[in-house]
């Protein structure tokens, strides 16, 4: 499957970030771009990171979500990971992350 990261914006406040692929060291940086330039948004209060479509993903995908989460510590952002997959999920509870992550159901 081909990586891919597009961006819904929902309303002037929230948008949705959807992944489609594996978030690996080779497709990380880009994932992190978009996340950056969604932060870097003064309007933005509320990033979703789509996993539905994400089979896999390694610690620089973790890596990569931990940033999101950091950078939503800054004036009153939420950040919320959804619709993870098996492995997607193991490797979050595995890296002790499950409660520091906001972490949606697909479809809520």
């Amino acid at each position: 499957m081909k990586f891919e990261v597009s961006v819904d914006r929902e309303s002037s406040e929230s948008l949705s970030i959807h992944v489609k692929g594996d978030i690996n060291f080779h497709t990380s940086p880009a994932l992190r771009k978009v996340m950056s330039g969604c932060f870097a948004d003064r309007l933005v209060r509320s990033v979703r990171i789509v996993l539905n479509d994400v089979a896999r993903m390694d610690s620089s995908g973790i890596a990569t979500l931990v940033e999101g989460l950091q950078w939503s510590r800054s004036p009153d952002k939420q950040f919320v990971i959804s619709g993870l997959t098996g492995a997607v999920r193991d490797l979050v509870v595995l890296s002790n992350l499950e409660h520091e992550f906001e972490i949606a159901e697909a479809g809520e």
